[in-house]
């Protein structure tokens, strides 16, 4: 089901994997504020698909954090709404509808091909992505020609020399020529659970987001989404996409570092108020 949404709806969807730090702080805090000042609703979503590393205690801890923030949102799993269920784990019947349309229409093809494979047919990964741009090797394979028993995933065949271009609500235009930024792109891993790309853009076309706020790190995603909302014929959200919070080293945090957690610095005894307004303003 798709929400005709007629006013700004944005969401927050942390990813239980780990406890929140000052980099999702930033983000989370954004995307509510931006919803707040545009009179619109706030949707929490739990992205928690990442079946070996998702822990109940994590997203306790991502309910209490952001209670901790001064963050409040209308929709959620723990308070249900119209376009529940609010855990990813719980929809999907509504990724594999997703899979099934772009199967339809023959966007997507089985690959077979494993990581060490991908890794040794290029020479490097692509600069400033966290995958190299797969060759295309298994573009010409049908699920029929598979031998009965094969792992395989299902990758989006772009259209090589493409420029997907859009204007993001911070970064500005931006464009990412299909072949060169970004290479086929998987939508359905070969153990049964979607990518980060269909189920973000299920989800986000479901539950009516007009907006999608998160960190720069994931520009090229948004390349990659609106070819599937393209595919799909659904309507795209605006960007808007954060900097990213460095550590002392100049690199972007992570959920390892433990000390930069929300949670250790609300177990210090530390004011919400004052270190939310201090990374907004450092950003």
């Amino acid at each position: 089901m798709s929400a005709a949404a007629s006013f700004y709806r944005g969401r927050i969807a942390p990813s239980p994997t780990g406890f929140l730090h000052l980099g999702h702080a930033r983000t989370f805090a954004t995307a509510w504020r931006r919803a707040r000042d545009a009179g619109g609703s706030v949707v929490l979503r739990n992205d928690d698909l990442d079946r070996d590393r998702v822990r109940p205690e994590f997203v306790e801890g991502f309910l209490e954090d952001l209670k901790w923030l001064g963050l409040d949102w209308d929709e959620g799993p723990d308070r249900g709404g119209p376009f529940g269920s609010y855990n990813q784990s719980e929809r999907m019947p509504s990724y594999a509808a997703t899979l099934a349309r772009l199967r339809e229409g023959g966007w997507v093809y089985p690959c077979t091909c494993s990581r060490r494979d991908i890794q040794g047919a290029v020479a490097a990964p692509h600069a400033g992505d966290e995958e190299p741009v797969y060759p295309g090797t298994c573009r010409g394979k049908r699920v029929e020609d598979l031998a009965p028993g094969t792992r395989f995933s299902w990758r989006f065949r772009i259209s090589d020399g493409e420029t997907v271009s859009f204007v993001d609500g911070r970064c500005g235009l931006r464009g990412y020529v299909a072949g060169r930024a970004f290479g086929d792109f998987v939508v359905w891993r070969h153990d049964g659970v979607p990518s980060y790309q269909l189920a973000c853009v299920a989800d986000d076309a479901a539950m009516g987001i007009t907006e999608v706020v998160r960190g720069e790190d994931l520009l090229a995603s948004a390349a990659r989404q609106l070819l599937l909302y393209r595919a799909l014929g659904l309507r795209a959200p605006a960007f808007f996409h954060c900097p990213l919070v460095l550590d002392e080293a100049g690199a972007r945090l992570a959920k390892r570092h433990e000390s930069l957690s929300l949670r250790a610095l609300r177990e210090q005894g530390r004011d919400p108020a004052e270190l939310l307004a201090g990374t907004l303003k450092a950003g």
